[in-house]
């Protein structure tokens, strides 16, 4: 049983905990290392105690460990938005439009000038799809403060969308 929880969270949870420690660490390594060492805590881990807050626990020592490891690297290089496009999801299918890809670049250029706090709870929330009370518990900040967080950084990126549909320069 403990095999199969094991290899259900891995399927489930892998990739975006490397994209979310890469974001931290700026390193597919250390990230790759990161998500390593907490899947081997998660085996020590109780599956009955656990399993209602998975996803929390997941991130919240996935984001812990890669900051202690950002620490002791003492490296801080700035994520290009080449490879923040390596590193989302799901690689677009062929028939999507170019429109599209071009609105995709766009919204991760718009969130990568956003200042990191905000960066890292609008990438939670709509990338790992956690809620604003596992957010919360994952970065340290208030259910209200994460609220306010996201509203803060959607409305900074629509004014920046709609300054540009217009032509006019947000920098």
């Amino acid at each position: 049983m403990k095999d199969d929880w094991i290899r259900e969270a891995l399927v489930k949870f892998e990739g975006p905990l490397t994209r979310y420690a890469y974001r931290v660490t700026r390193d597919l390594e250390i990230a790759r290392e990161v998500v390593q060492d907490v899947f081997v805590r998660l085996w020590q881990e109780d599956p009955e105690e656990l399993t209602p807050r998975l996803a929390e626990w997941l991130f919240t020592v996935t984001r812990n460990r890669a900051i202690d490891l950002r620490r002791r690297d003492r490296r801080m290089v700035p994520l290009s938005v080449e490879s923040a496009e390596a590193l989302v999801s799901e690689e677009p299918s062929p028939d999507e439009s170019i429109s599209r890809a071009q609105n995709v670049n766009r919204t991760l250029e718009l969130l990568a000038g956003l200042p990191g706090r905000e960066q890292e709870v609008l990438r939670l929330k709509f990338q790992s799809g956690l809620t604003y009370e596992e957010i919360s518990r994952v970065t340290g900040m208030s259910v209200s403060n994460v609220g306010v967080t996201i509203h803060t950084g959607m409305k900074k990126m629509r004014a920046a969308m709609q300054a540009a549909a217009k032509g006019v320069s947000h920098d």
